[in-house]
């Protein structure tokens, strides 16, 4: 006979309320708290309509983002190819090419750009983290090169009306970049979550070695996802371009903080292998909610990147916290201080 009884341990039955998306559901109940009593224009339907218009691209950004560091590396280059994409938009346009040939000319761009950054590091061996830097600065000279101090605008109001107005049916509050991400993000955790491929990118991201040796192609599936990168940044600079209605160089620039802090926010691991889709939906209206808040109190935007510079230490900080509490001298005190438990000979 045991004396322990058949009920679960409180860690058990703990565990469903401690996973970091119960956590960031209650971030986001709570910045909705604050956010309605700072300001009465909050949960108005035009300041929603402006939060899901000014996040709509950096939303996106964040999904091929979370697929690529789950799988153990990283895109810094995200917001420069959103810019490359914005320039050579408006490059071609003031070329008087017709508006399908553009769109297809910036996706085949893009995914060529996710190919060099996936090709150097897959099979070059080079580190995502450098390479991605490297071409940050490349695909933001490109385009500084393709519209130099120039700016491209009076694009036509069939397009520039998809960044600014809200989808019909909707009654006008859901913009059309809001719409894009929700669909994107049902496919990519359909593909994360549901598939052999979401299956061995987590696998990549708990050692690619290990993946490898069990058949995994880890090379082609990192260049793919660094690929599907570059075609979904191009889109993003698509709407980027047409919501402000302008085509500059400098376009998107410095968004990639804003993609990488959002990503961590949603408790995917720096070093792989652990995340979801789910998570990042949340942190994105955590992030938005945020943003938003201090933008109706009249916070200096100016000083907005503190926010960003704070959730990307605290996501980093936080995951960590529980490991680090475990291995401190106070937690080897109290364990070893704390009685055994034994279980009483069977009859």
């Amino acid at each position: 006979m045991s004396n322990r009884t058949d009920r679960p341990p409180l860690t058990g039955m703990l565990r469903p309320a401690l996973r970091w998306e119960t956590g960031l559901g209650l971030v986001v109940v709570l910045v909705a708290v604050v956010g309605s009593s700072v300001s009465s224009q909050f949960f108005t339907g035009n300041n929603l309509f402006n939060l899901g218009l000014s996040n709509g691209e950096i939303a996106i950004m964040t999904l091929p983002m979370t697929l690529i560091i789950i799988s153990g590396e990283i895109d810094l280059s995200v917001a420069s190819m959103l810019g490359m994409a914005s320039a050579l938009l408006g490059v071609l346009w003031s070329h008087h090419w017709p508006m399908p040939a553009i769109f297809v000319t910036v996706a085949v761009v893009g995914l060529a750009a996710g190919a060099v950054n996936g090709l150097l590091v897959t099979r070059l061996r080079l580190p995502s983290l450098a390479v991605t830097i490297g071409t940050l600065a490349l695909y933001r000279g490109i385009a500084t090169i393709l519209l130099g101090p120039n700016t491209v605008a009076n694009f036509p109001a069939a397009y520039t009306n998809l960044g600014v107005n809200g989808v019909p049916g909707t009654g006008g509050d859901v913009t059309y970049s809001t719409l894009i991400f929700v669909v994107l993000a049902a496919v990519f955790g359909v593909v994360l979550h549901a598939t052999p491929a979401g299956r061995s990118i987590f696998a990549m991201g708990d050692s690619a070695e290990a993946a490898q040796f069990s058949g995994i192609r880890v090379k082609r599936i990192k260049t793919a996802l660094f690929m599907v990168s570059g075609l979904v940044c191009s889109l993003a600079g698509v709407l980027y371009t047409f919501r402000l209605d302008t085509a500059v160089q400098n376009n998107g620039l410095g968004l990639e903080l804003d993609v990488v802090a959002i990503v961590l926010l949603a408790g995917v691991s720096i070093f792989g292998g652990k995340g979801s889709i789910a998570g990042v939906v949340l942190a994105v209206l955590a992030f938005a909610g945020i943003q938003n808040a201090l933008l109706l109190t009249n916070f200096n935007q100016e000083a907005s990147g503190i926010v960003t510079g704070a959730l990307l230490l605290a996501s980093v900080f936080l995951p960590n916290a529980a490991r680090w509490l475990r291995g401190s001298p106070w937690a080897s005190r109290a364990r070893a201080l704390a009685p055994r438990q034994t279980r009483a000979p069977s009859p």
